[in-house]
């Protein structure tokens, strides 16, 4: 990204295309297939299956979630379940 761009998007949130924007574009149909099914599917959940919810963890939690790559999130939900199987059977 080059400097003018980085000032152009912090000045306004959503810069308008210039010309050599849409030059550089590619076209949806030009995506590979599998990325093509992914951005399709995706959009708002109409009902959220998971609750938003903000907590402190120690910094080598997520250290080494965050480390683990994309989806740490995810894998510390799974970490949790696991727990609750295992110390909660009712």
């Amino acid at each position: 990204m080059k400097a003018a761009d980085i000032h152009r998007e912090s000045e306004n949130g959503n810069p308008e295309w210039t010309t050599e924007d849409f030059a550089s574009a590619h076209s949806f149909s030009s995506l590979p297939g599998s990325l093509q099914a992914k951005l399709s599917t995706r959009g708002p959940q109409k009902a959220p299956v998971k609750e938003r919810v903000t907590m402190r963890l120690s910094p080598e939690v997520v250290a080494r979630f965050r480390a683990s790559g994309p989806g740490w999130q995810t894998r510390i939900d799974a970490a949790l379940k696991e727990w609750l199987e295992i110390h909660h059977r009712v």
